[in-house]
């Protein structure tokens, strides 16, 4: 069975009341919701917090979701309107010491991941969004264009700009292919 139709299976039970499908649910999407949400913020502390958020409402919406199987790019959806009142909050309080700097993070014990991780804190947040949905979280271009609403075409830009400067970016920092 593939993602998307597991997802919409899991959802119609969890909002028939059954427990253990939207255990199964929250279960699955928890870890990259929060490691998605831990990307864009490039703070681990602020993706805890910010994560409870975003399944605080995707929880309170299910009942009323019509489409089980748009669940993924509905969840996104949610994570991203998160972080960006987040950003916008954060930006209207710009405190140049109150920032942790990017990367440093137990989880980059991997050079690669590190090198990887360090050059996305580094992009834009239209393009380091749209990198994380692609790449990290097997969306299509069509439901990247959902959560970010925007059309397919813009996501294809978005990505292929993003690859560039990611690839710029890298090369600047002395990291080979």
């Amino acid at each position: 069975m593939d993602r998307v139709r597991r997802d919409a299976l899991l959802v119609v039970r969890a909002q028939l009341g059954d427990r253990r499908s939207l255990a199964e649910l929250v279960g699955y999407w928890h870890e990259p919701v929060w490691r998605y949400v831990r990307r864009m913020l490039d703070r681990a502390d602020l993706a805890d917090d910010v994560s409870q958020e975003v399944w605080a409402g995707a929880l309170k919406a299910l009942p009323a979701l019509k489409e089980p199987e748009r669940f993924a790019p509905w969840l996104f959806t949610i994570a991203r309107r998160s972080v960006m009142n987040h950003l916008r909050d954060r930006y209207r309080q710009a405190d140049p010491l109150d920032g942790e700097p990017a990367g440093d993070d137990d989880v980059a014990a991997v050079l690669d991941q590190a090198q990887v991780i360090e050059s996305l804190a580094g992009l834009p947040v239209c393009e380091r969004e749209v990198l994380i949905l692609f790449y990290l979280y097997d969306l299509t271009l069509e439901e990247c264009a959902q959560v970010l609403a925007i059309p397919e075409g813009t996501v294809k830009s978005r990505l292929f700009r993003a690859r560039r400067m990611l690839r710029d970016h890298m090369i600047e920092k002395g990291y080979s292919g």
